[in-house]
């Protein structure tokens, strides 16, 4: 999860080494951050520092490392959480989850070509996720599934590269999400295991 830097946030930014009258480069975040004691995501421009998110946030991430990781046994692809940073377009971003299917070393602290990446959204962050991230994901050629998790109901919003172009499609509880790009597949439901939802409006399911 991510946002703008707040009083504290802008206090270390102004410590940065890059001028802030101009947009710091990619190579200038990446050696900035390995200073800092926490992590930030960039956005192409400048620093946008992370925060903590909810139980159902952190439950439906763990499903994902989970349920993708038992079914990418003896493969080699595999799933990696929020702790690993990847490259996507013009920007350094922390998923919630991502896969990836080429070697890496051990010491890489950037991935640079994830497969499939996963976000799971909050209020804070919907509109950075839909839009922002969106754009990077589809203009970063190794990236061929994006998946937005809803939090508070099970849904999805699923981005796919296509013959006809990077297309998005709305699942829901009695879906499944394919992945023919790893070879695996899982119901939507899945992923949100152990979660106690409220019911929706009027008794709808």
């Amino acid at each position: 999860m991510v946002r703008p830097p707040g009083r504290a946030g802008r206090a270390i930014l102004a410590g940065m080494s890059a001028p802030l009258h101009r947009p710091m480069t990619l190579d200038e975040f990446l050696a900035w951050e390995e200073r800092q004691e926490l992590r930030w995501e960039f956005d192409g421009v400048a620093p946008v520092a992370m925060t903590g998110g909810t139980f159902a946030h952190g439950l439906i991430a763990g499903n994902i490392i989970r349920e993708i990781g038992n079914r990418l046994a003896g493969s080699p692809c595999r799933v990696v959480g929020s702790d690993v940073k990847i490259q996507a377009a013009w920007s350094i971003r922390y998923p919630d989850a991502f896969v990836v299917c080429s070697p890496v070393d051990v010491r890489a602290t950037v991935v640079h070509d994830p497969v499939v990446v996963f976000e799971v959204l909050s209020d804070s962050t919907a509109s950075t996720d839909r839009f922002a991230k969106n754009r990077e994901y589809e203009a970063t050629p190794s990236i061929r599934r994006y998946v937005m998790l809803e939090q508070d109901r099970i849904g999805a919003t699923v981005f796919a590269r296509e013959p006809g172009g990077w297309l998005g499609r709305l699942l829901g509880e009695a879906d499944t999400v394919a992945m023919p790009e790893i070879a695996t597949s899982l119901p939507l439901a899945a992923l949100y295991a152990g979660l106690d939802l409220p019911a929706p409006p009027g008794g709808a399911t």
